[in-house]
């Protein structure tokens, strides 16, 4: 059976709300990773999000019985960095493999040796159509523009 999110945690692993991202990087890594921990937090984004999600996994498959597929955060998270970073499936591969912020952001924990293959990145993260990755970017789009409202009536307050 498919999961939505990432096992639960074992050894050496951190929730995906305490990943440390370094604020003052400008790369676009932790800049991308940090608004995908903003969605994963907040339970009703998140919700939302896996709803359309699993919308993605065709009809025909048996979600009750075969091999379990990859879960959908860590399809969506791969799919967002692939797309948003341009990345080709060779160059996923490897930062999904060896990049150890990202791997967090993945649920995998120091001694988790979980190694993604290249097939299977092309397999999931193609499920990403761009139908779901429009429904997706609306939800995306909503949510910043609830954070730019939020901060600008606390600025507006302190003015």
């Amino acid at each position: 059976m498919r999961q939505f999110e990432p096992p639960p945690l074992h050894t050496g692993e951190i929730r995906i709300a305490d990943i440390e991202l370094d604020a003052h990087s400008r790369d676009d890594i932790p800049q991308l990773l940090r608004g995908l921990q903003y969605l994963y937090v907040n339970p009703t984004l998140r919700a939302e999000l896996f709803q359309i999600l699993d919308e993605m996994i065709p009809p025909a498959v048996d979600r009750t019985t075969g091999r379990p597929g990859m879960a959908l955060w860590r399809i969506l998270v791969l799919g967002a960095v692939r797309l948003n970073l341009n990345w080709d499936y060779d160059r996923l591969q490897e930062m999904a493999n060896q990049h150890r912020t990202l791997r967090q952001m993945l649920g995998h924990g120091v001694e988790d040796a979980t190694y993604y293959q290249l097939q299977t990145l092309k397999d999931n993260v193609s499920l990403l159509t761009p139908e779901i990755l429009d429904r997706i970017n609306q939800v995306v789009v909503n949510a910043g523009h609830q954070v730019v409202k939020k901060n600008f009536r606390r600025l507006k307050r302190s003015v």
